[in-house]
């Protein structure tokens, strides 16, 4: 796609951005640009430095945010992963790292909360995300599951996912972001009583906890999920 199409259809995405501050939540209505790049061989933390001082030098958005850039421990093959929100001064052609410390990169537009004001991000030193390709005719359902999921997670005292949605882009229907202090606050997770579980599941609406997964794959052809730790 050449440069200048490119350019009008990120400015054109930006002016239809709501102006009204959006309820805070985790689905929310902002506008971001979600970026994805892995490393030449051997280049990652010439990478991560890039990308910092790159980053450093956008603008901020009229709120004052700044992008969120997490580095991958586990999971998909990535390297980083870059959370930008949409602003008319940040949507340039300037790239976001040097092309000769990039393999692969992919980019899309997506709509969610602001996820700087949402329980657990200000403190999150790790991140959880999943990423999914919903089968035809089921993301609205997914995004559903997602919020399911997090008034489960509401009831246990589990940290609770920002769901975004693709406005344009990449293949990713949503993805979600669970943000948490440390790996130990990760793992919490397993000194939950199976009674509590089963009784959060339901008051969720799933038949129960053991159910929950099963859920969500009936409604994906593809997910994806990577353990990040944030960069500062």
């Amino acid at each position: 796609m050449p440069k200048s199409l490119t350019a009008f259809i990120l400015t054109t995405a930006c002016l239809l951005a709501p102006t009204a501050a959006s309820a805070q939540s985790d689905r929310g209505d902002r506008l971001f640009r979600m970026t994805l790049l892995r490393a030449a061989p051997g280049r990652v933390l010439d990478l991560v430095q890039d990308v910092k001082v790159r980053v450093a030098a956008l603008p901020a958005s009229a709120d004052g945010r700044r992008p969120l850039v997490l580095r991958h421990s586990q999971g998909d093959q990535w390297d980083l992963f870059l959370l930008i929100p949409a602003g008319a001064a940040q949507m340039d052609t300037r790239p976001l790292a040097a092309t000769d410390l990039v393999a692969w990169q992919q980019d899309e537009l997506v709509r969610g909360p602001d996820v700087w004001s949402l329980p657990g991000f200000a403190e999150a030193g790790l991140c959880h995300i999943e990423m999914f390709v919903a089968l035809a005719g089921k993301r609205d359902e997914l995004v559903k599951e997602r919020q399911m999921e997090n008034q489960y997670a509401r009831a246990l005292g589990r940290p609770v996912t920002a769901i975004f949605v693709r406005e344009f882009g990449a293949e990713w229907d949503a993805f979600t972001i669970g943000p948490y202090r440390n790996w130990k606050h990760y793992g919490e997770r397993d000194d939950i009583k199976p009674d509590a579980s089963a009784a959060a599941a339901k008051q969720a609406g799933f038949e129960s906890d053991s159910q929950i997964g099963a859920y969500m794959r009936s409604l994906i052809n593809t997910h994806h999920d990577t353990l990040l730790t944030v960069v500062k």
